[in-house]
């Protein structure tokens, strides 16, 4: 059996296009983990709740290494519900990958290497979880890392505006503003944007564009 601080549980390791970030259309491996505390009303990865398989740090990164691309996100579920996650993103950033990191924005990301690109989420009302955040994440963010809003409807929106204002968040680092995949239109959001003169990127799932959105893997 693997010792705890050199394995994680993984759903799926995957090649596909990054749909997401300021990185949305580049080719990227996926490194998803299992296991997530949340249960977001809006969740599109719920099958990585359960089950997965333990694999070493050493063994993933040799995976990682086959697609031959220097991209890598670590994604969920919420990868840093597992603490040798940190091992991993470490592991991943020696070997000279260039390591993105999905969260929700529930889990203290001070402990997440600083060459890691941090995309972290602001979870709004709608997603049922706004009391699960951890708001001193907001003050650890650096000019390379990405705060995420993933937004419903209109309540969500100025709820999103109101913490955007708040904490100057678009002093800190790029801002993303992303409707909820078939419950808020694309042109409803981006007008919104415009109106308010916003300094937020808006971006869409683009992965669920060029691929069945149910299916997982892509």
């Amino acid at each position: 059996m693997s010792h705890p601080s050199t394995s994680v549980r993984v759903t799926e390791i995957f090649y596909s296009i990054q749909g997401e970030s300021t990185f949305a259309g580049l080719p990227c491996v996926f490194v998803r983990l299992t296991g997530c505390p949340l249960r977001c009303s809006w969740c599109d990865t719920a099958y990585a709740f359960y089950g997965g398989t333990s694999l070493t740090i050493s063994h993933i990164v040799e995976q990682v290494r086959r697609y031959n691309c220097r991209l890598v996100e670590i994604t969920g579920g919420e990868p840093l519900h597992q603490p040798a996650a940190q091992t991993l993103i470490t592991a991943l950033c020696d070997a000279g990958f260039q390591v993105l990191v999905e969260t929700s924005g529930a889990m203290d990301i001070a402990p997440v290497d600083t060459r890691a690109h941090i995309i972290l989420d602001v979870k709004c009302p709608a997603s049922g979880m706004t009391h699960r955040m951890h708001w001193p994440n907001l003050a650890r963010v650096s000019q390379k890392d990405e705060i995420k809003f993933v937004i419903q409807n209109r309540e969500d929106y100025e709820w999103a505006v109101a913490i955007l204002h708040r904490y100057r968040l678009a002093d800190r680092c790029t801002i993303l503003f992303s409707p909820v995949f078939g419950k808020l239109e694309h042109q409803v959001l981006a007008e919104w944007i415009l109106q308010d003169r916003l300094p937020v990127r808006f971006q869409i799932q683009l992965h669920k564009h060029i691929w069945d959105p149910a299916l997982p893997g892509v």
